[in-house]
């Protein structure tokens, strides 16, 4: 017993343990995250990890709300600034489609929404967390652009809802380098449909 409270005065902090996660995803791939990988990485051992984590499905969980968390700051000082909103608005679709191939922010994504068909409650709710913080910047987003004149009279959470859907669809196609989807297709894509969907006629 004294060994194991010695481990855990002298294991790295949580945020360490899923920022270098974080790291093998994008330098190697999830195939390559193991908890023995990663154990070796941050020098604990599996059983260690797992102490703290209880399973593989548990370590990317929090890895992916301690990556959104990261992202959620930044949209929140992006959808703050200045600007009007429709540059917020594409400053947020600019956050929200994936850097590229196996973007490691999406591909954990992904992951956790693959594993979620078998997920409990409180996964799925911490799941549903993570996309209503998107959901309700983009319906706040919406209804200031109407409330501006900017954008068009529409239904922002239905506006919202629709323009998720057409990002997800969209951001998989990058992250998993679908051929003949590239990024900035996607960007251009997604910036036309806005154009057609909310700008207040002149």
């Amino acid at each position: 017993m004294a060994g194991a409270a010695r481990a855990r005065r002298n294991a790295p902090p949580r945020e360490e343990v899923l920022a270098a996660a974080m790291d093998m995803i994008a330098e190697r791939g999830l195939e390559k995250l193991t908890m023995a990988a990663l154990g070796r990485e941050v020098a604990m051992s599996s059983g260690h990890l797992l102490y703290y984590f209880r399973s593989k499905d548990e370590l990317l969980l929090q890895a992916l709300e301690w990556s959104e968390g990261r992202l959620g700051a930044e949209r929140g000082r992006l959808l703050a600034g200045r600007g009007s909103v429709r540059e917020r608005l594409d400053a947020y679709v600019d956050l929200y489609v994936p850097d590229g191939h196996r973007d490691p922010h999406w591909t954990l994504w992904l992951e956790v929404w693959n594993r979620s068909q078998n997920a409990d409650d409180d996964a799925r709710d911490r799941q549903a967390a993570i996309e209503g913080a998107w959901h309700r910047d983009l319906v706040a987003l919406i209804a200031e652009g109407m409330s501006r004149g900017e954008f068009r009279t529409v239904d922002p959470d239905r506006c919202a809802a629709r323009l998720r859907a057409l990002l997800d669809g969209f951001s998989i196609h990058v992250a998993i380098g679908l051929r003949g989807t590239d990024r900035t297709q996607v960007l251009g894509h997604v910036r036309e449909f806005l154009d057609e969907s909310l700008l207040a006629d002149s």
